[in-house]
């Protein structure tokens, strides 16, 4: 059998054994240079290094290990011997005590291995060293005085010695730095947003009742992908004031330039409504009001629910406390565990679902406490007879009560998961679970039970309200979605309004229209392609055409627009959303270019083709960009309405239960470099334009 190393040469290792001469193959590889094979007997060699004299496999009859683990050996600096030396390297070219700075012993440069070099450790860069130390403490929210802790300056001497630690003001100059630098591509961001920029307004306090007021953007940009960015934290010393709110949104406006460019304001709970004619009037003063004003202040989808939720736990919470009690006795001892899972195996409870105990803090945990607690209620019906030590027995009436109350919470429970399952839910979705919680408790007022009377009427007084002023921005919402347009609003109007909802479908009706005469006035340019009046070359300009004529043949167009040929005109009648780049009809070009053959506005001919077939993986600002040429007033209208926060909330904390607060050090800190750590986090999660 041959063996698969290198034959035996002059100058090479004693006791190399021999190859075919025709078998041989020569090692190319560097890391021979730092090697040498060795036999070990049995047809055996191993690799040893010329600097430790540390051997490693290499061939075992007729199976070679590879080199990999020789180069790691040498790359990653294992090597003992290499070590010192480049130690007594770094020694010998220290500055000499002769005060020259210089040295005579210059280590030599390092050879490559397959591109990578062999460097035991990439250069110190100090300088990256501390941004990196500066983002850490940004988007892990660590004190900034951590850098002043022994035990942390400890951990990094031990892992890097060359490092200069920094005190606490040269950290908060570094957070402040990458605060500023991000900024600047905020500010360029939202300059190159082509619409509007609707505004949440969220309001935290501290234990030393200071408010802290944060505005949050939202919009749709240039790529037509919904994007939000927290823009100020203002901290309020008297939050609740009459004008508070005001200052704060006028400070952020002016900071940012948002003067004209403000559509609509989304409130959490905590405001007020004697704060929003301040607002009203602020706002009107920097902003032409769409539809006077109707669409500047909202109310927070999430905070509602939360509001509606926690009524409904405090009027049944001495049921849900004893449901709570007894997982807790259960969970809490292993043989009353045991116990329980066992009379479950007896009784044959088909159930899969684990009991927990709920964080009271969450309302989901809550919830999802009280679904596994119903599952399992015939295991708790018994387990006094099985665990004599249990007596915390729930009766009929308290179990009626926890089905009762997990019939509603899951309503909630399903519309919560709108925001907090998509990171920027557009404002149409919100329609759809709002209408059917308006439709439930409409059912629910005409049951026989009256226990499901008595919660349906704690719970629908705050969502009433919420409805009767929110739905009108709901409903336009929903109309700009091709998938429904006008139907679903006079659907689901019907169904919960009855005899009134002719009445209500016009309304809306009638404001989507004059909302779209609003933009036709402040989008001149758009109109014309409707109205007729605009030239060729004008339209060819719009539509970023480098050159065409008014006789424009299919062939030129689809040059021009870089879009390759199709046999088969774009049916606009099918409602499909085939994109621009994909179809292109000449007839249906020139029509909407001059306005000849239709007098029928945008807003009209879209509302009168036919809907879009529903599909869940429907994406509707795909559908939008893709039919912003054909509709391109319209287009920029849906693009400022579906960005609508209705939510002033994170995502995260949409089954928060209470105000949310700052803790201690939070609140000691200045305001300017609270706003940066809590603004610089919020932009680094989309990833830092930073780079060292």
């Amino acid at each position: 059998m041959t063996s698969f190393v290198e034959n035996s040469e002059p100058g090479s290792e004693p006791g190399t054994p021999e190859v075919q001469p025709n078998k041989r193959r020569g090692r190319k590889s560097i890391v021979w240079e730092h090697f040498t094979v060795q036999d070990v007997g049995g047809g055996s060699t191993r690799a040893c290094c010329k600097q430790c004299q540390q051997t490693f496999a290499y061939s075992s009859g007729t199976k070679l290990s590879g080199t990999s683990h020789l180069k790691r050996h040498i790359d990653n600096g294992i090597c003992l011997a290499t070590r010192r030396k480049e130690k007594n390297q770094l020694k010998s070219s220290a500055p000499r005590g002769d005060g020259t700075g210089t040295s005579m012993d210059v280590p030599a440069p390092k050879r490559q291995c397959n591109g990578s070099s062999y460097s035991v450790n990439p250069p110190f860069d100090q300088e990256r060293c501390r941004h990196e130390l500066a983002k850490m403490i940004i988007m892990h929210e660590y004190p900034l005085h951590m850098v002043e802790h022994p035990a942390f300056i400890s951990f990094v001497k031990k892992l890097q010695p060359l490092f200069n630690m920094v005190d606490l003001n040269t950290v908060q100059g570094d957070c402040m730095a990458i605060y500023q630098k991000e900024k600047q591509e905020i500010l360029k961001l939202l300059s190159e947003t082509p619409g509007r920029i609707n505004l949440s307004v969220d309001l935290w306090t501290s234990s030393e009742t200071l408010g802290f007021v944060f505005l949050r953007a939202h919009f749709i940009n240039s790529a037509w992908k919904l994007d939000s960015r927290i823009l100020s934290v203002v901290m309020s010393p008297f939050p609740h004031s009459k004008d508070a709110l005001s200052q704060a949104v006028e400070i952020c406006v002016g900071n940012w330039g948002l003067e004209n460019k403000v559509l609509s304001l989304t409130l959490n709970k905590s405001i007020f409504r004697s704060d929003t004619e301040s607002l009203r009037g602020f706002i009107s003063m920097k902003n032409p009001l769409l539809l006077n004003g109707q669409l500047l202040v909202g109310h927070c989808y999430v905070q509602v629910l939360s509001n509606i939720v926690q009524d409904a736990l405090v009027g049944m919470q001495e049921a849900i406390n004893k449901v709570r009690e007894s997982i807790k006795y259960v969970k809490t001892s292993r043989a009353h565990e045991v116990k329980f899972l066992q009379l479950k195996e007896k009784l044959q409870v088909p159930s899969a679902k684990c009991l927990s105990l709920d964080d009271q803090t969450q309302w989901n945990t809550t919830y999802l406490m009280l679904v596994a607690a119903v599952e399992l209620k015939e295991v708790f019906c018994c387990l006094d007879t099985a665990d004599p030590d249990y007596q915390l027995t729930l009766s009929m009436d308290d179990w009626k009560q926890i089905e009762t109350l997990c019939i509603y919470l899951k309503i909630f429970y399903d519309a919560a998961h709108v925001v907090s399952s998509t990171t920027h839910p557009t404002a149409d979705l919100f329609f759809h679970e709002a209408w059917k919680i308006q439709l439930e408790f409409i059912c629910g007022t005409s049951s026989q039970d009256p226990l499901i009377i008595n919660l349906v009427n704690l719970l629908r007084e705050k969502f009433d309200r919420y409805w009767k002023d929110c739905c009108f921005v709901l409903a336009i919402a929903v109309v700009l979605d091709p998938q429904f347009k006008m139907k679903l609003v006079e659907c689901s109007f019907s169904r919960i309004l009855g005899d009134e909802a002719d009445t209500y479908i016009k309304i809306v009706d009638e404001s989507i229209h004059e909302l779209f005469s609003e933009y036709i006035m402040q989008f001149p340019l758009s109109s014309y392609l409707e109205q007729g009046s605009l030239s060729i070359v004008k339209a060819e300009e719009s539509l970023s055409i480098v050159k065409a004529e008014e006789s424009l043949s299919i062939v030129k167009a689809e040059e021009s627009l870089s879009i390759g040929k199709t046999e088969e005109a774009f049916d606009v009648s099918s409602g499909g959303n085939l994109p621009v780049d994909d179809f292109f009809d000449s007839d249906v070009f020139m029509s909407e270019l001059s306005g000849s053959q239709s007098t029928k506005s945008e807003l009209d001919q879209y509302l009168e083709e036919p809907v879009v077939p529903f599909t869940l993986e429907f994406e509707i600002l795909s559908w939008w960009a893709h039919n912003s040429f054909k509709y391109p007033t319209l287009s920029k209208m849906a693009r400022d309405i579906l960005s609508i926060p209705l939510s002033a909330v994170n995502p995260e904390t949409v089954f928060s239960i209470g105000s949310r607060k700052f803790d201690q050090y939070w609140s000691s800190l200045q305001p300017e470099t609270m706003e940066a750590l809590v603004c610089a986090k919020d932009w680094l999660r989309y990833g830092s334009t930073n780079t060292m």
